[in-house]
């Protein structure tokens, strides 16, 4: 009967005991790479602003009023102003309403809000005044000046809403949330939009 020698029992117990050692350390590993939905969303809130699009405007606002007598114009009051002005619209996805269902290691479903304008903002630092006029009869006042600029706020909006500004948000935030999630090892990624209901009376 042919003897085993102490040197190849001690490599053969040692073997043994590293490949135990490195099992349970993958196994440990392969826990540690697994995401739960909690951890996932921690992981996309740190990335909402990646998500955002940004419309930028220049414009003029033509301004003109009249005062009024009987809801009739009165010759000789009008006052009128032009007014230059750089601004932006930003739109996005509300990210705290964002649901996420973690099926295994590789599969998930992401739920995302309707997109929304998130801010409109008009650089009050880059407004020039052109062509006002000088009535003493109706001078122009600061409130004329932000009277329109509210209105241009609100034809801006509208304007970027007709170029397809919301749908540029939901195509950025699912390609932003889709590089993440494959970066974290997901390979099979369903993004899906929130259905609204509408609401009767």
């Amino acid at each position: 009967m042919r003897k085993i020698s102490v040197l190849t029992l001690f490599f053969f117990i040692t073997t043994l005991i590293l490949a135990i050692l490195l099992l349970l350390s993958n196994k440990g590993s392969e826990k540690e790479r697994g995401y739960d939905s909690t951890t996932v969303m921690t992981r996309i809130s740190h990335i909402r602003e990646l998500a955002l699009v940004k419309h930028n405007y220049t414009g003029v606002i033509g301004y003109k009023d009249y005062k009024k007598f009987l809801n009739i114009s009165v010759p000789l009051t009008d006052k009128y102003f032009l007014l230059k002005y750089n601004g932006y619209i930003k739109a996005g996805v509300d990210f705290d309403r964002i649901k996420v269902n973690v099926e295994n290691d590789s599969t998930l479903h992401v739920s995302i809000p309707k997109p929304k304008i998130l801010d409109t903002v008009i650089d009050e630092k880059s407004v020039e005044v052109y062509n006002e006029s000088e009535n003493a009869f109706n001078p122009i006042k600061i409130s004329d000046y932000n009277e329109a600029l509210i209105r241009e706020k609100n034809v801006m909006v509208s304007d970027a809403i007709k170029l397809g500004i919301l749908t540029d948000a939901t195509e950025q935030t699912k390609l932003v949330l889709t590089t993440l999630l494959q970066e974290m090892g997901f390979t099979r990624i369903k993004i899906t939009e929130e259905i609204t209901i509408p609401q009767t009376n």
